[in-house]
This record gives C-alpha cells, structure tokens and sequence, in this order.
C-alpha cells in the first residue's frame, strides 16, 4: 500500500536545531527502509528562507499497521522533531515505482 506521509517540524525556537541534531539518524534509520524498498522518495519542507520545517514521504509498506509502526519509531518522533503527521493512501500514476499491473 502506498500512502504520502507530511510530517510537520515543531514551530518553538528549538525546533531547527532539535532536527539538525537528530537528522544523522533519522538518515541511517531510513536508508534499510530506502534499499527494501518502503521509502519511495522522501526530502525536506523548507519555509520561504530555505530552513526545513517538515518532511514528505512517498511511502509503500504491506500495511497502514506496518507504516505507523515505523513512524512511532523513527527518531523524528521519538526525538520530538514531528509534531504533526498526516498520512494519506495513495497510488503512484507514473515515475520509476510503478509496480506492474
């Protein structure tokens, strides 16, 4: 199942410096989910100056349970760099993760 994941940064005036300081391992822990293929495309929100504020993910997991399971997990959430998380289904229409059909 395919689903696009927003993922909204904390607006206090911690915030920047918490997801720079956790960015290292949020990387690593994506990057098994990258080669399995769970992790279709991913890169940062930026705000008018540049300064991430978020994420966005195009994600495929064998489930909504098996994707919730890693956001829990994942260190932008354990960490408190995501405050706000909004997953959507979705089905990819073109582009190189276009399962056969």
């Amino acid at each position: 199942m395919q689903f696009v994941v927003m993922a909204r940064d904390g607006s206090d005036r911690d915030a920047v410096a918490r997801r720079q300081a956790v960015r290292p391992t949020h990387l690593s822990g994506i990057q098994p989910l990258v080669d399995a293929g769970n992790i279709l495309a991913g890169g940062a929100m930026l705000d008018d100056d540049g300064t991430m504020r978020g994420s966005v993910l195009l994600v495929d997991f064998p489930s909504r349970v098996e994707l919730d399971a890693w956001i829990q997990h994942d260190p932008y959430v354990t960490d408190g760099v995501w405050k706000e998380i909004e997953v959507v289904p979705f089905r990819v229409a073109v582009g190189a993760w276009m399962p056969d059909s």
